[in-house]
């Protein structure tokens, strides 16, 4: 959530942010309920003062045993009047949480203006692409071939887009969430938790996919609860509406979940095999800093994201996104895209952003200065992967001609020693 105050301040700086990441919201309108409700809070001032004063008044005018009927009747009138303007104001306090809770992030000034399509950027790549002397098969050609997944069996039991990991496709999925897990945690100073699958309204509203993304969530039906889209959520709600120490940051977290997305954005593109699925598996990393580092922390954010891959030796390109391509929280974000040889397509695999104080204002999340001030931490957060589309480039990148695949050095201690999964 953006500062009132910085709103009321930058109005302009604020309608060229929106312009920019494409979205059509009345910030004037938020602008005008501000100064309503300010006009009525003075209004509301002057009568409490003036009450208070005549309160005093009918005190001495009692001690000396006057009357003091027309002063109450004027005490009664005044506090009907309060009442009034409180309620008034907060009916202006909903309309405006509501229409605070829709605004955006303000990009940072380093993000590209404009399009997705045009206006992404490319900032590195790594490693080369596989060459074969042979026409390199589709994932689901080789997961049928090495009988590792079972599409047709998650459909039947669950639906569309739902993936069935089985024998050595199981063992691998576990694998490289295992690998990430030791790596974040040994390597890149992360501390893991296991949060909860399910989160709350509140927890959902503090990280920004609610109210605006409630359509691409799975809520309960009977009870007010949704299934996690990703890790961010619970993990960064561990410190909602509480303080931390200066000298605790910053703080690291990696978390392995499940993830769970409606998709229902997702029509029209491509969606076959483990591409777009409602349930997949996600290693979370997210920071909790103080603001002047903040942007220093998402480049080695980044950095401990593209580790996994590299250690994999799978190629990939890290790409800025632009002003209509980060998320509605973000202020930046830069996507981590793997090759996928049969699916000659670059797949996203990581995403990671920098929040700045917007989560920490909605979540409550504070830390307490040296000089004892009060002041809202910068959260991060980063996929470190996500295990879907990092299994295609995996299953693609490593095949040989037979549709045996080879499994990386750096997961071979993970799979028992196994070097590679030949087909049935």
């Amino acid at each position: 959530m953006l500062d009132l105050k910085f709103i009321r301040e930058n109005s302009e700086l604020v309608k060229k942010a929106m312009k920019d990441r494409n979205v059509n919201l009345d910030i004037d309108e938020l602008l005008k309920l501000d100064g309503k409700r300010r006009e009525l809070l003075k209004e509301a001032e002057k009568l409490k003062y003036e009450k208070n004063k005549m309160s005093e008044e009918i005190g001495k005018k009692i001690a000396k045993k006057n009357d003091v009927k027309n002063e109450k009747s004027q005490i009664k009138s005044m506090s009907q009047k309060i009442s009034e303007f409180d309620e008034k104001v907060g009916d202006i306090d909903k309309k405006m949480v509501n229409l605070m809770l829709i605004i955006p992030n303000i990009p940072h000034k380093s993000v590209p203006i404009g399009s997705e399509q045009e206006a992404n950027k490319v900032v590195r790549t790594w490693g080369k692409e596989p060459k074969f002397d042979f026409e390199p098969r589709h994932h689901v050609e080789l997961c049928e071939l090495l009988d590792i997944i079972d599409l047709k069996r998650a459909s039947k039991i669950a639906g569309s887009f739902f993936i069935l990991y089985k024998g050595l496709g199981a063992r691998l999925e576990r694998a490289l969430i295992n690998f990430m897990l030791d790596l974040h945690t040994k390597e890149h100073g992360y501390m893991e938790v296991f949060p909860p699958f399910l989160v709350n309204r509140k927890s959902m509203t503090g990280t920004g996919q609610l109210p605006k993304l409630e359509e691409d969530m799975y809520r309960l039906k009977d009870d007010d609860y949704f299934l996690i889209p990703t890790a961010e959520v619970p993990v960064t709600n561990l410190h909602r509406d509480e303080v931390i120490n200066e000298d605790k940051l910053p703080i690291y977290y990696t978390a392995y979940t499940a993830c769970f997305r409606r998709e229902a954005g997702s029509y029209g593109k491509d969606t076959k095999g483990l591409t777009r699925v409602h349930q997949f598996d996600k290693v979370e990393m997210v920071k909790f800093v103080r603001p002047e580092t903040s942007y220093d922390e998402l480049e080695s954010l980044v950095k401990n994201a593209e580790k996994v891959i590299q250690l994999l030796d799978l190629p990939y390109r890290v790409t800025l996104l632009s002003t209509q391509g980060i998320s509605f929280a973000a202020s930046k974000c830069y996507d981590i895209e793997l090759w996928a040889a049969g699916s000659k397509a670059h797949l996203e695999v990581s995403s990671c952003s920098n929040f700045e104080d917007f989560q920490a204002r909605r979540a409550n999340i504070k830390y307490r200065q040296k000089n004892g001030k009060l002041a809202y931490v910068h959260t991060l957060n980063g996929s470190g992967v996500a295990t879907a589309r990092l299994l295609i480039a995996l299953i693609e990148n490593y095949q040989t001609k037979d549709g045996t695949v080879l499994i990386p050095k750096a997961l071979q201690p993970y799979m028992e020693g196994l070097k590679e999964i030949k087909p049935l």
